[in-house]
């Protein structure tokens, strides 16, 4: 396979990373999410989050209940979790190793968050952590 191909597979996008720690974020704090909530936190539309959220909902990561409150499916939650630590060993790496700007590494860890593969970011992790230790 053409390793240009494998961005293609990768379960979610962007946005629908963003989505999905809308809902886990929204579920920590209030207890609950619904796709208005989740439209305002994310600063968008109530129908782009809508039809985001349908794709999420298609691809059992995301549930709806029958008085529209929603919450990850276990899977979705395992994809939330792993979002949220490539975000930090990313940011980590950029911030302490890089000396990029905190400012730039916010960006660019939430640009590649959903992208980077477990096993690089397992090994970025093990490098800042034997950095540290040298």
């Amino acid at each position: 396979m053409d390793v240009w191909k494998q961005f293609e597979e990768n379960d979610i996008t962007h946005s629908a990373a963003h989505h999905i720690l809308a809902i886990m974020e929204l579920k920590k704090t209030r207890g609950y999410a619904r796709v208005t909530d989740v439209a305002k936190f994310l600063n968008i539309t109530t129908g782009s989050a809508s039809a985001n959220l349908k794709s999420l909902k298609t691809k059992k990561l995301v549930i709806e209940d029958d008085n529209r409150f929603l919450t990850l499916s276990d899977r979705g939650q395992k994809l939330a979790e792993l979002v949220i630590m490539r975000k930090e060993v990313i940011r980590e790496f950029l911030t302490n190793i890089l000396k990029v700007s905190p400012e730039q590494a916010e960006v660019d860890a939430c640009k590649t968050e959903h992208l980077l593969s477990i096993e690089s970011a397992t090994k970025m992790r093990e490098f800042i952590l034997s950095y540290r230790g040298a």
